[in-house]
C-alpha cells in the first residue's frame, strides 16, 4: 500500500506543517541536502503540494490540545503559499484552544509575492521566526544562496515591518556553523530591527 505524504510532523511537543517543497533559496546548511525527512519525520518530499482540504483533513485526525507550537515549517518556504498559510492559521485560531502559531520564513515573503505581507501574517500568528543567516550581506548571500540580489535587505525590512505590528513576537535566527564574529554582527541587526536572536544548533 503506497504511503501518505507528509503533511504534519511531530518534534518534541510541537506540530509542523509541511504544505510545499519550493524555496527561493539554497542554503549551504539545508537539511535538505543530505536527507529525505527532518529529526526523524517521515520523507518529506510532497507528491503535490496539499489543498487546504487535505491539509485541515490531517489537522483534524490529530488532537491539537495536546502540542505547544503548530509550526509552518518543513521541505521549503511557507510563504510561497502565502494564501494557504493564513487561511489555515485563520481557522485555526478561530478554535477555543488553538496552541501557539509560528512560521519559520526565510523572510523574503514580500519578494515572493509582490506585496508588503507582514501584517497579514502576524494578524494570524504569535511568533514570526526569520532565518538571518549571518551578519553580513556577503556572508549572507555565500551562506544562503538566494534567487533575489535584493534578498539580504528584502529579509530585514520584512522582519522590520513585522516588528512595527506589535501583533507578533518576532525572532530572527542563525544556526552555530557560522563563526561568532558572524554571530556577533546577526546580535547587532536583529538589535537595530527589533528582534530577538536565536542560535540554533546545526542538526546532522
Amino acid at each position: 500500500m503506497k504511503k501518505a505524504m507528509t503533511i504534519s510532523y511531530e518534534v518534541g511537543n510541537n506540530l509542523y506543517l509541511n504544505i510545499t517543497n519550493k524555496c527561493p533559496c539554497l542554503c549551504t546548511f539545508c537539511i535538505r541536502n543530505s536527507d529525505d525527512g527532518a529529526y526523524g519525520s517521515d520523507p518529506l518530499w510532497l507528491e503535490h503540494e496539499p489543498t487546504f482540504e487535505e491539509i485541515m483533513a490531517d489537522l483534524n485526525s490529530r488532537n491539537l490540545e495536546k502540542y505547544t507550537e503548530i509550526v509552518f515549517c518543513g521541505y521549503g518556504e511557507p510563504t510561497c503559499r502565502l494564501d494557504t498559510v493564513l487561511v489555515v492559521a485563520d481557522k485555526l485560531k478561530a478554535r477555543l484552544s488553538c496552541p501557539v502559531l509560528r512560521i519559520n520564513t526565510n523572510g523574503l515573503s514580500d519578494l515572493i509575492n509582490g506585496k508588503s505581507t507582514a501584517k497579514s501574517l502576524c494578524n494570524v500568528m504569535d511568533i514570526i521566526s526569520v532565518s538571518l543567516n549571518a551578519g553580513t550581506k556577503e556572508e549572507y548571500m555565500k551562506v544562503t544562496r538566494p534567487k533575489y540580489p535584493e534578498a539580504f535587505e528584502a529579509m530585514q525590512k520584512f522582519t522590520a515591518d513585522c516588528v512595527k505590528t506589535e501583533s507578533a513576537e518576532v525572532v530572527m535566527s542563525v544556526v552555530d556553523v557560522i563563526s561568532p564574529e558572524q554571530i556577533e554582527a546577526s546580535r547587532k541587526i536583529a538589535e537595530t530591527l527589533g528582534a530577538k536572536l536565536r542560535i540554533r544548533a546545526y542538526e546532522e
